[in-house]
């Protein structure tokens, strides 16, 4: 029989985790059709895309290219690969990167390892761009993940962990609700 009650489910710092990411989901969903949320929304799409060129990749196909609208869409060129296996990719890796997001802002490490990933991503796709609109998140997603980082280290400004938390939701958020919307 299950026990609904609860009791002595969950320690401070897991109570904290689990408001936090309930905050973000609201935060997020309150903001969904706001200008506000549109970069973050852009970073998602990226993961999304990013995702199709893993599954390409790994499909022994090549990625021709990648681009990210303003309007929130994307584009994977690919050539060869397992199709079957790369179109349902992008809502599949959303999910994944979401999920991962959330793991590692349970740490500082574990968050700073995410944004070091993140940013190499970002720099790597910054010369596989196809679009001004991609390069331009790339060179804006960098700097604002640096700057949030680099607030980290020198001033009591601890958002780093929140921040990969919030991108991870919105991921998280992306595969089930960003297209239905």
């Amino acid at each position: 029989m299950a026990n609904w009650e609860l009791q002595n489910c969950c320690n401070r710092d897991q109570v904290i985790f689990m408001s936090t990411a309930g905050v973000c989901t609201v935060v997020i969903l309150a903001l969904w059709r706001t200008v506000i949320i549109t970069p973050f929304k852009l970073i998602t799409v990226f993961l999304h895309e990013v995702s199709h060129a893993v599954a390409c990749k790994l499909t022994c196909g090549h990625v021709e290219g990648m681009e990210v609208h303003g309007n929130e869409g994307g584009a994977t060129m690919t050539r060869g690969g397992i199709y079957w296996i790369i179109l349902p990719a992008g809502y599949l890796g959303s999910s994944f990167w979401g999920m991962v997001l959330i793991l590692a802002s349970t740490k500082l490490l574990t968050a700073k390892i995410a944004a070091g990933c993140l940013c190499a991503a970002l720099l790597i796709v910054l010369f596989i761009a196809k679009n001004w609109t991609l390069r331009g998140l790339c060179i804006g997603f960098i700097l604002f993940i640096g700057i949030v980082w680099l607030l980290q280290e020198i001033t009591e400004v601890r958002i780093l962990r929140y921040i990969i938390m919030f991108i991870g939701v919105m991921n998280s958020l992306f595969s089930v609700y960003g297209k239905a919307c």
